[in-house]
């Protein structure tokens, strides 16, 4: 597994220096400057989507690690390969680093209050605990922020070695992200023990918690008018999570390994789901630019 891990980390690094040097400051800037899509897609990170999970744990009767597994899930931030889907389909790739980032950030605070709300009422008792808060930074530094960075620099200094780069780095990235979670996923279940009973138990709650997030994600753009490279980044950073940190939390500070299940099913699947969807929304305006 730690084998697995380094190697996800370093496809994540090549995945984020590859999308920093498709970047400008100007565009990092714009994110801030202009910051309604930022704030209305934190809103509902932050707020709706927990809102949602909760309805859904409330509206089915669920087993209790499936309840407190879709909490999980749902209050962990968004997930680096976000980033990577909203630059295959030409999104706002500097909102969407920016919403990893922050997000990632939040939750170290949001997610005990998120969980320990889930455990008392579903459980009937809380658990005390609390992220990493120095290892979390260290993590977001590294895997997303210094690699993005260097991208940036070597794209203000050196345009045309970065457009070069670029070419390769978005194909080789693609192989090697499909070959990592595939290993990702076999090493997780064989520590999870997950049977394929839980897989079935599973799966249609968290194929609908998938695609209401991917809704939700749309209709906030649509209703707020933010455009459809903002459509595109808001939905795929609301409906891809980031299951690495839903199984640190079960596993190692919850010491409830079975609270992890629902994050691995949702990995499973999650992040094709999301390529397709922001496909279509891809699609859908090439014609109309094509039509009009």
């Amino acid at each position: 597994m730690i084998t697995i891990d380094l190697l996800i980390s370093f496809v994540l690094v090549l995945i984020m220096f590859g999308i920093g040097m498709s970047l400008t400051l100007r565009a990092i800037q714009e994110v801030f400057l202009k910051p309604k899509a930022l704030l209305v897609s934190l809103t509902s990170q932050m707020v709706l989507l927990p809102i949602i999970a909760f309805t859904i744990c409330f509206n089915f009767d669920l087993p209790l690690y499936i309840q407190i597994g879709l909490i999980l899930l749902i209050a962990s931030p968004g997930g680096t390969t976000a980033g990577f889907i909203t630059y295959l389909f030409n999104g706002n790739v500097a909102l969407s680093i920016v919403l990893t980032s922050i997000n990632s950030i939040l939750t170290i605070f949001s997610i005990p209050i998120i969980v320990n709300l889930a455990l008392t009422i579903f459980y009937g008792k809380a658990n005390e605990f609390h992220l990493p808060f120095f290892a979390t930074m260290r993590e977001i530094f590294i895997v997303t922020l210094l690699p993005v960075s260097i991208g940036i620099i070597i794209r203000q200094t050196k345009e045309k070695v970065a457009l070069l780069l670029e070419k390769f780095t978005k194909p080789v990235s693609i192989v090697l992200l499909g070959i990592v979670f595939l290993l990702k996923f076999i090493g997780t279940e064989s520590e999870t023990g997950i049977s394929k009973q839980e897989v079935k138990d599973i799966i249609p709650y968290a194929i609908l918690l998938n695609i209401v997030c991917l809704l939700v994600g749309y209709l906030i753009a649509v209703v707020f008018k933010l455009g459809v490279k903002n459509k595109i980044t808001i939905s795929t950073e609301s409906a891809v999570h980031n299951t690495t940190i839903a199984f640190l939390v079960a596993g190692s500070l919850l010491h409830q390994p079975d609270f992890g299940k629902v994050a691995l099913v949702y990995a499973m699947f999650s992040f094709w789901t999301a390529v397709f969807f922001s496909w279509i929304i891809f699609r859908q305006n090439r014609n109309q630019s094509n039509n009009s």
